[in-house]
């Protein structure tokens, strides 16, 4: 068996980022930049206002001066001449600054009307003045690619004159689950059947991750037809539940070697989630998760999640943990890591305090779904008293 760690960077070196795609700007949130952002303009493209008031030569900004009014220029028409001594022209803001003007007095500093203004305040040279190119310059890089685009990145992109962005196209990601036990939600149940929720799970966990997920049909327990199923999968990346072991009736592995897989690993020392395989199925990654639910979903969190922001061309590191206070006394640990599912409070402190739960079956989804954590335990880490620092992985952190 091999460690979370190494399982990690194995599964990884089996993947290569999507290419690139081309989508209008308006459908670009939360896409994956595959080319920089590089502004098209100067941004603002003149001297601008940044407040309503009067342009003016500074020389003439003396507090009690009269100035004549010569015009005015509201946003987007500038004003066409030049504003010479004991001269001035009423600006709103965005209005481009005349020429021949280096200071703006606010309109609430002065006394004025249509003809003529008097300032109130003394006036100082590029007060109130946005210069051209304060907020970016034409050429400059905006926005590097692998950053994830929120509402801040697409307004800035729309500023900087682009209607369409390059992005990573979204990774199709399959998942087949498999077994004769198996029935979809609102199926027929077989006898001693149960109802598949790894399928729909993984699914919105993928969606969430920013992959595209295809449900394909249950495979039965049979080699030649779960190859078949796998085979005619058409994904950057195919996803397994059921079967991965090595058991008379754990048939993924079989039924996938008859289509030419090559298996890198299939054993992890890790709990839950001990069965998990990897390989290459002609030239189509493949990730055979555990067929209990728990298990298949944890898995999720350490190895699929950090496999779609591989694809994405994502940052692709370990989930982040952060440190809590184990509300209650932890055993030893065997040679497995422990991945136990816990909830989180803050204590006195505004630290997080973690408590597992007191049974961590792996099909027991209800717990999962209750569940705001996992708590790590290192293989072999030793007994720890009630009050112990621990690491976590908050659920909601990663998509989950």
């Amino acid at each position: 068996m091999i460690s979370v760690g190494e399982a990690r960077e194995r599964i990884l070196a089996l993947l290569a980022p999507t290419g690139a795609e081309i989508v209008p700007l308006a459908a670009a949130a939360g896409r994956v930049l595959a080319e920089p952002v590089v502004a098209r303009l100067t941004q603002p493209p003149h001297d601008v206002s940044a407040m309503d008031g009067f342009a003016l030569r500074a020389a003439d900004g003396v507090a009690g001066m009269r100035l004549r009014v010569i015009g005015a220029a509201p946003a987007g028409h500038p004003f066409a001449g030049t504003v010479g001594p004991g001269e001035a022209v009423r600006l709103f803001t965005g209005s481009v600054v005349p020429a021949g003007a280096d200071a703006i007095v606010i309109q609430e500093d002065t006394e004025h009307d249509d003809a003529s203004v008097t300032l109130r305040e003394a006036a100082r040279p590029g007060r109130h003045i946005r210069r051209a190119g304060q907020d970016f310059a034409a050429g400059e890089t905006l926005l590097a690619a692998g950053r994830v685009l929120g509402a801040r990145d697409i307004g800035l992109a729309a500023a900087a004159n682009h209607p369409w962005l390059a992005v990573r196209r979204r990774p199709v990601v399959a998942v087949l689950a498999t077994g004769d036990e198996i029935a979809m939600p609102g199926e027929p149940i077989p006898p001693g059947g149960i109802v598949s929720s790894n399928s729909h799970a993984l699914a919105a966990y993928i969606r969430a991750a920013g992959g595209e997920a295809v449900i394909l049909p249950v495979a039965p327990d049979d080699r030649a037809a779960i190859g078949a199923a796998a085979a005619a999968a058409r994904a950057d990346l195919l996803v397994t539940t059921g079967g991965a072991s090595v058991g008379a009736h754990d048939l993924v592995q079989a039924g996938l070697a008859e289509r030419g897989l090559d298996v890198d690993f299939w054993k992890i020392a890790m709990r839950p989630g001990k069965p998990l395989m990897a390989g290459m199925l002609g030239g189509v990654p493949v990730l055979g998760l555990p067929g209990n639910p728990v298990s298949a979903l944890v898995c999720a969190v350490l190895f699929l999640g950090p496999a779609i922001a591989r694809l994405t061309g994502r940052p692709d590191e370990a989930p982040p943990t952060e440190p809590a206070r184990c509300t209650v006394a932890l055993a030893a640990n065997d040679h497995r890591a422990d991945h136990l599912r816990a909830t989180l409070a803050r204590d006195e402190a505004g630290g997080w305090s973690v408590t597992p739960f007191p049974v961590q079956d792996s099909a027991m989804l209800s717990r999962l779904a209750q569940a705001d954590a996992l708590l790590l335990r290192a293989p072999d880490a030793p007994a720890e008293p009630e009050g112990a620092m621990v690491r976590v992985i908050r659920l909601d952190s990663c998509g989950m």
